[in-house]
């Protein structure tokens, strides 16, 4: 096989991967079209180093961490690094279909998963929507697997908080 060569079964699951990657990529930038660039210089760089991948170990681990360290050299790379942040903190999804509950509940999940800590957001997404297992994870994050135990259990918990409507004063006072 030549150098550079990809085998026709390992390019198919690299496809059957792409909507893996944009989903993680969205998640991270939080912006359709730097996703796309992100998923884009993904490939590009498996691609080209594709030599480096060692047959057997997990493919979508190994897409993950480059696309993971595409973006995380986009950040020191950018001089609007605080904009970036904000824009992640503030993620306008406010609309939705009238009568629509699990819309609305779909929405309020969204809306508290973008108010996690970035930390928090990518482990979820990882562990949880992605369905990462713990060992893969904590490799992936280059962290101890009980690191990885932790932050899903804060990320889990705040994000109960965040969902969970508010108390009010008096409720549950039996009169």
């Amino acid at each position: 096989m030549a150098k550079g060569a990809i085998p026709a079964e390992l390019r198919r699951q690299i496809e059957e991967l792409i909507p893996h990657l944009r989903r993680f990529a969205r998640y991270l930038v939080q912006d359709a079209e730097w996703a796309d660039d992100l998923v884009q210089e993904c490939l590009v760089r498996a691609v080209s180093s594709f030599d480096r991948f060692q047959p057997g170990t997990n493919l979508k681990a190994w897409l993950f961490t480059i696309l993971r360290n595409i973006y995380k050299n986009d950040l020191r790379k950018s001089a609007n690094r605080r904009r970036v942040e904000t824009d992640l903190q503030n993620d306008p999804r406010t609309y939705t279909e009238p009568e629509q509950e699990s819309v609305v509940a779909l929405g309020e999940v969204g809306a508290a998963f973008a108010l996690l800590s970035a930390e928090h957001r990518e482990i979820l997404l990882l562990t949880a929507v992605e369905g990462v297992p713990y060992e893969e994870a904590a490799r992936l994050l280059g962290v101890p697997i009980g690191t990885v135990r932790s932050r899903v259990s804060r990320a889990r918990t705040r994000l109960a908080q965040l969902i969970a409507p508010p108390q009010r004063e008096g409720a549950g006072n039996a009169n």
